[in-house]
């Protein structure tokens, strides 16, 4: 295992019948690119698994922090704020977790 200083941020929703998902994914988008802090982003819907495990939670957001000072900055950064308003009045259902990250895999550079 390779020990890595990274701060994850990642969280599982169930929206509210009726939201714009994709108003919501973008405006997470320009957020997390107007701050510096956030050191990595991505995002996905499930596609694949069943129902019942799935317990309705349709949607993962991961972002990376290079330290955990700086997730702690972004939870209180303006922007992060106002935007958190806005999501968390869409959510029915969510799941998150916060927590240092250790890399076992890492990835391997492409080969030319």
């Amino acid at each position: 295992m390779v020990a890595m200083e990274e701060f994850k941020h990642f969280v599982i929703v169930k929206f509210k019948e009726g939201v714009v998902v994709e108003d919501l994914t973008k405006g997470m988008e320009k957020l997390v690119s107007e701050i510096d802090l956030v050191k990595s982003f991505e995002w996905g819907q499930d596609i694949e698994s069943l129902d019942v495990l799935r317990q309705g939670f349709t949607h993962a957001f991961l972002m990376t922090f290079n330290k955990k000072e700086d997730f702690a900055a972004f939870q209180s950064h303006p922007n992060h704020v106002e935007f958190s308003e806005k999501f968390s009045a869409a959510i029915e259902n969510i799941v998150l977790l916060d927590f240092p990250s250790t890399l076992v895999k890492p990835v391997k550079a492409a080969e030319e």
